[in-house]
């Protein structure tokens, strides 16, 4: 078996990957170019406050105690997570409000005060629907390395395809719920995965029953939290972290890497995990995605920061619905359009401290000029909030950093990775192995099983088992 791992990249995934092969007895050095781990789950200093860059909570925190596991650490050692309850507020352009509790009966007197009975019952319905999803796709196909398409034949490819699995996610939402809001609430997940509702498999309604039913937590110190205490349990397991280092070249024997260099050094390993963004891993191995059809990208979003001399009436994660729902879509992933009608999410982190997310198109599907654009449409999204509640909003700002696609610093200017097409998901996602290279594996949101905390730390654990497999 491999003995020394070189790990490229200490963001969520590497630092998973990194746990997972300390656990099964390799010796682990990870390269990072930042200062500091976490990648995407960075910060960013606002008006003295350190406000998370990335994720702002956390969801299936047992994928977080399984990595901590391997090294035989224990999650609640490490880090205290408070449950997010409710998980979200959201407001709707009608002026109405619900509160998405994760408890079923909280969340059923919610929705039967809101929208009635009827609806009620179809959010039991739901429940128990999102549920069975999760359960058949948790380990089978989510938690699961993929060598072909055939991997798919399997029983429970039949359970989830009775469960409604490969239909579309809104019309199998509606055989449960007929009210709009709620048909929005339990489907707008699916932009994190890239698709847009009506467009997206079932099966990624799997993100709906994280964020709704499994539970929403956000670790003490924020999230960047998470990636130190990884790091540093790494690190108490022997693991050693190169900061600052920027990888070069990787060096080859045949179809093996022998050793990766940095501007600096020359580090002799047995494999290598890279946990890097995917056209840089690509690109480090000289090879090029074997694919018919070119990859697709997510949307991208846009980031306001703000720092204020004042609070509004808000929960922690909140979700500000316009009126406008399909043509959004249509204008963001379509059309390269900025959002005529913008549904909106704010996280209220701290007192004073807020995180204003705008989906909007990548740096491929439009031509937007963000340096002249990006300040307008700040203005804009500040009237919006304005207009939805959060009166005074922008005169109470007293520092901010404003983010957009040109920032991200990923391929093609978005912080969610390619998009869970089905040409883009499962075993026709990027895999974690690479034709030509015997001792590589990758890890990351662009691989398997892909977007999101959860999936990027089982993408890490993928990435340990190829890498075991190695001889």
């Amino acid at each position: 078996m491999a003995d020394h791992v070189v790990v490229v990249g200490a963001g969520l995934a590497g630092l998973s990957a990194a746990l997972h092969l300390q656990g099964s007895g390799r010796r682990v050095t990870v390269l990072e170019k930042a200062d500091v781990p976490g990648g995407r789950a960075g910060t960013v200093q606002v008006g003295g406050f350190v406000a998370d860059s990335g994720p702002t909570v956390l969801t299936m925190p047992e994928y977080l105690d399984e990595a901590f596991g391997a090294v035989g650490e224990r999650l609640a050692d490490w880090l205290t997570l408070d449950r997010v309850d409710p998980a979200y507020h959201a407001r709707f352009a009608d002026g109405s409000r619900i509160r998405v509790h994760t408890d079923a009966g909280a969340m059923e007197d919610e929705v039967r005060t809101v929208c009635g009975a009827r609806e009620a019952a179809g959010y039991r319905e739901l429940r128990r629907w999102l549920g069975e999803l999760y359960a058949v796709q948790r380990e089978h196909f989510i938690g699961a390395n993929f060598d072909s398409p055939f991997d798919l034949v399997r029983p429970e490819l039949l359970r989830l395809a009775r469960l409604g699995g490969f239909g579309r996610l809104e019309p199998q939402l509606r055989r449960f719920l007929t009210d709009e809001r709620l048909i929005r609430l339990f489907s707008f997940q699916a932009l994190y995965a890239g698709v847009p509702p009506q467009h997206a498999l079932a099966a990624y309604a799997v993100i709906a029953y994280m964020d709704t039913i499994a539970g929403v937590y956000y670790p003490r110190g924020g999230m960047h939290a998470v990636p130190q205490a990884l790091s540093k349990a790494a690190e108490k397991h022997g693991a050693e972290f190169r900061w600052g280092a920027t990888v070069t070249r990787l060096e080859w024997s045949g179809a093996r890497v022998t050793a990766v260099h940095t501007a600096e050094e020359r580090i002799a390993c047995d494999a290598v995990a890279l946990a890097c963004e995917l056209p840089d891993a690509y690109r480090l191995l000289g090879k090029r995605p074997q694919r018919v059809l070119k990859h697709r990208w997510s949307p991208s979003a846009v980031v306001l920061h703000a720092a204020t001399d004042r609070t509004w009436d808000l929960g922690h994660h909140n979700i500000l619905f316009g009126n406008a729902w399909s043509t959004t879509f249509d204008e963001i992933v379509h059309k390269g359009r900025l959002m005529s009608d913008p549904s909106l999410l704010v996280t209220h982190a701290q007192d004073g401290l807020h995180y204003v997310l705008a989906p909007c198109p990548n740096l491929r599907t439009s031509t937007i000029d963000w340096q002249r654009v990006g300040p307008r449409y700040r203005d804009e999204l500040v009237a919006t909030l304005e207009k939805r509640g959060l009166d005074g909003f922008g005169a109470a700002i007293r520092d901010e950093h404003l983010v957009t696609p040109l920032d991200w610093g990923n391929a093609a200017g978005t912080p969610f990775g390619l998009a869970h097409t089905f040409a883009q998901t499962g075993p026709f996602r990027p895999r974690n192995v690479v034709k030509g290279a015997e001792n590589v594996a990758l890890a990351g949101a662009g691989t398997t099983p892909g977007v999101g905390v959860p999936p990027v730390l089982i993408s890490g654990r993928l990435a340990a088992q190829r890498i075991n497999a190695v001889r």
